[in-house]
């Protein structure tokens, strides 16, 4: 996207913020209750989208985010809570995006693949969770929604997701040029 003279912010959830350190600190060191957890995704991406994500849109640069509110959705929704629910507070807040890519892989490829890292699973790397999670992510239906085929090598990957990407840099370039 740079190559095409757009500028790009990248970042990913949770942030480095206070709150995201929180989050990843309770994934490494001891899980917070359901609740805290969704709190603190609440409050660090508040913060995210304060001080990152509507300063970079508003400028004209293309937000690249690794994880978003659909993320929270799907993970915090194995947890018990309403999937629906936490994408409404979201979008109270939270700009919705003009693509969501979702790269998929079958089951099996991310058992081994996450076997491979480091021999576990944390409580959401569990083939039982991750089915859960692939039905939420699923359940969202809206236009932007693409869903990219993670199994092949990571150049046909790219390409895959470029194809996606490149229409709408061309709709976007278009609409600036207006």
């Amino acid at each position: 996207m740079r190559e095409q003279g757009f500028n790009v912010t990248q970042s990913r959830e949770p942030t480095d913020g206070t709150y995201g350190r929180k989050l990843r600190e309770s994934a490494t060191v001891g899980r917070l209750s359901a609740e805290e957890e969704l709190d603190l995704f609440h409050k660090d991406r508040r913060e995210h989208v304060e001080r990152l994500i509507s300063p970079a849109l508003k400028a004209g640069d293309i937000v690249v985010l690794d994880r978003y509110y659909f993320s929270t959705m799907a993970y915090q929704g194995i947890r018990g809570f309403n999937p629906q629910e936490i994408r409404r507070t979201n979008e109270e807040f939270a700009p919705r995006p003009d693509l969501l890519l979702l790269l998929e892989l079958s089951l099996d490829t991310a058992m081994a693949r996450i076997g491979g890292r480091d021999g576990q699973g944390n409580q959401f790397e569990r083939r039982e969770s991750l089915q859960l999670c692939r039905e939420i992510f699923h359940s969202v239906k809206d236009d932007f929604v693409h869903i990219i085929d993670a199994e092949q090598p990571v150049e046909q990957a790219q390409k895959a997701i470029m194809s996606t990407v490149n229409p709408a840099l061309a709709s976007l370039r278009a609409r600036r040029a207006q």
